[in-house]
């Protein structure tokens, strides 16, 4: 799909003109007819505010029924979306990436939950941008500002799901990226008992939003952590549905980690886990005799993979976790899961997260044009080059994935290995030869 990423559209905000997106519009009433209801809502970047109402003025002049959560973490979206009785929610946001770019995720329903624009829906969409449709903007009525129904659902929701559980005595830091997640923020972990620091929760549109704070950037969360003599320390991406931990060492906990703790916690025999994910959570799934299902990057094909072979828990390493009976990361809810295990059980999380031995691994960013991240998968000089460094890496018990990022301008480089200099040297030496080749 040209539009279409692994998560949605996401791209520059000035991209969103009013054109655009009446087109988004036209195609979902091709898809599935104007006699729908839609909420939407997003998260706290600057674009988002006006995206919302260029939305909002294109639903109404197609005559649509529709509302408005605005601020909103994207797995609240989507769980109230379904519960209040919606046909569709959109919502805009980029996620992790800065306030410069925007993104919009469409939800429609499922059989029992909202479930991610299934492709039929993408393909009317693709279609109706390719062909530039649009519409005749009439002027908006006002309509009912649906937020704090919505924030008292969600909470409702994360509390039915715990069941149980008591935060008593815990000290946490807590990070909110300055995005959506700033509208919940430690509420539900204050109820709980537990004592909370907060930073980085400016729940207003803005610039602020993952601005070297957040799951993208945990140096603040890892001082406020350490400094502080606190239990462990929780941060969220720009949209919520993810996390990362911070133990009480000011090591992080990431998605791998959580998945096998909370997999152990459950008794559960498989998990789902993409490509990306460390060789220890692999070794781990093998020594305890867990199937561990590998799927390409992006939550979607996680999601996937856990209907068709009915796996209840599966994720990424970046802290994008899905629990049983939910179809989407939730970092929130993730984040109250592993406080629960880690009162229930009484061992602290750096002891919890020891569960799988983390191989060394490297990340190496490349910044990539589209045409270059075409030829990455089409140019077979790049086919041999990445063969020749598979190869190298074997001496060094490891393995490679190089993959065009689904949303943004980047080549991604990962390797593992047992020797981090090594895997290090060789990552930049390949991310310096596909330079020249691309």
């Amino acid at each position: 799909m040209k539009y279409f990423g692994t998560d949605g559209i996401r791209q520059e905000a000035n991209k969103f003109t009013k054109d655009f997106l009446n087109s988004i519009i036209v195609g979902l009433a091709d898809y599935a007819g104007t006699d729908k209801k839609v909420l939407i809502g997003g998260d706290t970047r600057e674009s988002s505010e006006w995206i919302l109402q260029d939305l909002s003025e294109a639903l109404e002049s197609l005559g649509f029924e529709y509302a408005s959560v605005n601020v909103l973490p994207t797995p609240a979206i989507n769980y109230c979306f379904f519960e209040m009785g919606f046909d569709f929610a959109i919502d805009v946001t980029a996620s992790h990436n800065p306030y410069t770019d925007n993104g919009i995720k469409i939800f429609e329903r499922g059989a029992k939950t909202g479930i991610k624009l299934t492709e039929p829906g993408c393909m009317a969409i693709e279609k109706a941008l390719e062909e530039h449709k649009t519409i005749n903007i009439v002027a908006t009525t006002d309509r009912a500002n649906l937020h704090e129904e919505a924030v008292n659902i969600y909470k409702e929701h994360l509390l039915s799901y715990l069941k149980e559980a008591d935060f008593s005595g815990l000290n946490l830091g807590m990070d909110c990226a300055n995005g959506a997640m700033s509208t919940i923020n430690k509420s539900i972990f204050a109820d709980l008992g537990a004592n909370v620091e907060l930073i980085n929760a400016d729940e207003n549109y803005g610039q602020g939003i993952n601005s070297n704070c957040g799951s993208t950037h945990l140096e603040q969360l890892k001082s406020l952590v350490t400094e502080n003599n606190l239990d462990f320390g929780i941060a969220f991406d720009g949209d919520g549905d993810r996390t990362l931990l911070i133990n009480h060492n000011g090591e992080e906990v990431d998605g791998d980690e959580m998945i096998a703790i909370l997999a152990n916690y459950l008794n559960l025999d498989k998990i789902a886990i993409s490509v990306m994910a460390n060789q220890g959570i692999i070794n781990w799934a093998k020594e305890n005799h867990v199937h561990a299902e590998i799927t390409p990057v992006g939550d979607s094909n996680v999601a996937e993979a856990m209907r068709i072979h009915h796996i209840d828990i599966g994720g990424e390493q970046s802290g994008h976790v899905i629990l049983p009976g939910e179809t989407t990361g939730d970092g929130m809810l993730t984040s109250l899961m592993i406080t629960k295990v880690v009162t229930e059980t009484n061992k602290p999380l750096h002891e919890l997260a020891s569960i799988i031995t983390k191989y060394p691994q490297v990340i190496v960013n490349m910044p990539a044009t589209k045409e270059q991240k075409e030829n990455l998968k089409s140019s077979e000089e790049v086919k041999k080059l990445l063969l020749e460094y598979d190869e190298k890496l074997k001496s060094a018990d490891g393995r490679l994935l190089v993959r065009p990022s689904g949303t943004e301008l980047l080549i991604r480089i990962t390797m593992w290995g047992n020797d981090k200099e090594q895997i290090t040297k060789l990552a930049n030496q390949l991310k310096n030869k596909l330079g020249e080749m691309l």
